[in-house]
């Protein structure tokens, strides 16, 4: 078939293949888009925001690439081989209810599934016209001259340092695949999932990235925050902040989305903005925590901390916080091993909503405070809850309760007193907060952190990943304390949860004036009791009488 010339323009096909969807003619976004997908780099990447139309103009294009040249073979590869499916089956949809598309209908004797199809005039090949695969199904043996990379990266392959490092040895496949013919093309398409995103990463092997945020943006910000990538259509200095696709989405939505999402996530998400600033950004590094097995009745006088390679924990301990910043075992254990000087739970309550009630225990010991347990619950207000809470008390040998009570004045203090008594009576108090939340927790946990006096149990760092994957894939992320702790920033409602580490922060503050104490101080006062009590017993084994007075701690 003779394609005419206007046809040729993938602008004017997507144009009628939106019609024949009945969707509304394509935006000016979307027809920069499908211009970029052809007449763009070869190996490209193609950022949009989350809803911009990305997948529906790629399976247009792919459809159109097809019409050009049946003799093409297109290689489809996404996060999962559910979604690659899924982006197949669309096109053979598009093929076969668009009358244009007639001629390209497979034959009863050509491949005609939704993993993979031939389109009419195909001649016969090894390959498919169109393959769909998952990113981790085996890829070796493949050939194609266009790959296409839809939505490779999401939270489930992109959540811990190792998850992406195994990602981008997965994509470096594509250069076995694809044919070294002039006219091939790699194209990536997604939105980023991490500030350490892959497509981020893939611009050092030589990929260009084109970029359109949901806001316009200053031509500065653009060459400091973008590198430059951001399309000419999202740069206007007159209307900075205002919505990129009107018709689609106003300025009132983008502002429910980011309320929903939160600052960091909007930014990333919608805005496609991965950087990571300067460190006032992201003030809590996991780096600076030591990260130890801790007994729940003994601790050691004084821990070392190093930021040392060979202290790196491995994957046996989930790590999802930023790119390089790592768990650390301490370098050096010092002194004997004594009692806690106290344990503490903290509570943050909330509502049955998408709220966790969050909790955390923290025991002290010479001004290192060790976490020995810390989550959140769903369930609000339930017996449930409250027995759970009261269970890990028990546990944990809690001397003390505090109680966030900006919720429901008093309600939940009231409800649990009864539940507690039955089953480990001890101190509630509850407490009132009315400075900024991110700066509140940052305030108190930065130099707790900065200090390394920060000791956290393992177990809570896997318990605290895993109790986050009964979630929806898309937000089990937020619900974990380790990301809450990584991605908090001074801006209000830089991150949608973060019960798990308010409760954290609320713990830490009841021991920080006691932190005050100098770990060395304290070795030494307790050395010199332990002389004193040794030659009073020496003293008393020969005298039968002691003229030394016992100092206690």
């Amino acid at each position: 078939m003779e394609v005419p010339d206007k046809l040729k323009d993938f602008r004017n096909f997507l144009y009628i293949v939106w019609k024949e969807l009945n969707l509304p003619d394509p935006t000016t976004i979307q027809y920069e888009i499908a211009d970029y997908m052809q007449k763009g780099d070869r190996r490209a990447i193609i950022e949009g925001f989350r809803g911009v139309g990305k997948s529906w103009i790629c399976s247009a294009f792919v459809v159109h690439q097809l019409l050009l040249d049946p003799r093409r073979n297109i290689l489809v590869v996404s996060a999962s081989k559910t979604r690659a499916d899924d982006f197949s089956t669309f096109t053979l949809r598009l093929i076969h209810e668009l009358p244009l598309l007639a001629h390209l209908r497979p034959s009863e004797k050509q491949r005609f599934s939704k993993i993979s199809f031939d389109v009419g005039p195909a001649p016969a090949s090894h390959a498919p016209s169109v393959k769909s695969l998952g990113v981790t199904s085996q890829l070796t043996g493949s050939r194609a001259d266009i790959i296409v990379a839809d939505d490779i990266e999401v939270v489930g392959n992109s959540a811990t340092q190792g998850m992406r490092d195994k990602l981008g040895e997965q994509v470096k496949e594509f250069d076995a695949i694809i044919k070294p013919d002039t006219d091939s093309k790699i194209l990536f398409l997604g939105t980023p999932q991490c500030e350490d995103t892959i497509y981020n990463k893939l611009t050092e092997r030589g990929y260009k990235k084109r970029i359109w945020p949901a806001k316009y943006i200053t031509e500065k910000v653009n060459e400091t925050g973008y590198d430059g990538c951001v399309s000419e259509l999202c740069v206007d200095e007159s209307r900075v902040g205002d919505t990129t696709e009107p018709l689609r989405f106003s300025d009132i939505d983008l502002a429910e989305r980011e309320a929903s999402y939160g600052r960091t996530g909007f930014a990333m998400q919608f805005m496609l903005d991965t950087r990571l600033s300067d460190i006032e950004r992201f003030p809590l590094k996991t780096s600076d925590l030591i990260v130890m097995s801790v007994d729940p009745e003994v601790a050691p006088e004084k821990l070392v901390w190093a930021r040392d390679p060979k202290l790196e924990w491995d994957s046996s301990v989930p790590n999802v916080a930023l790119s390089g910043d790592r768990f650390y075992r301490p370098m050096e254990v010092l002194g004997d091993y004594i009692p806690y000087t106290g344990s503490v739970m903290a509570i943050d309550p909330s509502g049955r909503g998408k709220d966790e009630t969050g909790y955390a225990i923290v025991k002290m010991l010479n001004g290192y405070l060790y976490v020995v347990d810390a989550g959140g619950l769903q369930g609000g207000y339930s017996d449930e809850v409250l027995k759970a809470l009261s269970i890990k008390a028990k546990q944990q040998k809690v001397n003390f309760i505090v109680v966030e009570s900006n919720f429901g004045d008093g309600m939940f203090v009231e409800l649990f007193k009864p539940i507690l008594t039955k089953i480990h009576p001890c101190t509630i108090e509850e407490v009132r907060h009315n400075i900024q939340k991110e700066k509140r927790i940052i305030d108190t946990l930065e130099p707790v952190m900065n200090q390394h006096r920060l000791v956290v149990d393992p177990k809570v760092i896997q318990h605290d990943y895993e109790s986050a994957q009964t979630y929806p894939l898309e937000s089990q992320l937020k619900y974990q304390l380790i990301y809450q702790m990584s991605r908090l920033t001074n801006q209000r409602g830089a991150i949608t949860q973060d019960d798990r580490l308010d409760a954290l922060s609320m713990a830490v503050a009841y021991w920080t004036e006691q932190m005050a104490q100098d770990a060395d101080k304290r070795m030494n006062e307790r050395k010199v009791d332990l002389l004193d009590e040794e030659l009073r017993r020496f003293e008393e084994s020969y005298t039968g009488k002691s003229s030394l007075q016992t100092t206690w701690m």
